[in-house]
C-alpha cells in the first residue's frame, strides 16, 4: 500500500501486514508504530488530533505529545 513519506513527501510503501514503512527515495525504514509517532510529532494537524484523545476535561489541558510515547 502506498502512503505519504513523512520525510520526503513522496510515496512510501506500507507492508501488507502493516508492520513497517519504507521509502525508496529517502531510504526511510521504520516500523508502522514509529511512523505514526513520527507523523504525530511533526505534522500539526495530527498532533492536534492526538491532543483531543489525551483525556482532557474542561479547564485542563490535553497534555503533550510526550505523554503519548
Amino acid at each position: 500500500m502506498k502512503i505519504k513519506c513523512p520525510k520526503c513527501d513522496k510515496n512510501a510503501d506500507l507492508s501488507m501486514d502493516f508492520s513497517f514503512v519504507t521509502c525508496e527515495f529517502c531510504e526511510l525504514d521504520m516500523s508502522y508504530g514509529e511512523y505514526v509517532k513520527f507523523v504525530a510529532h511533526n505534522e500539526k494537524t495530527y498532533s492536534d488530533i492526538l491532543g483531543d484523545y489525551a483525556g482532557s476535561t474542561e479547564g485542563e489541558s490535553a497534555g503533550s505529545l510526550d505523554e503519548w510515547d
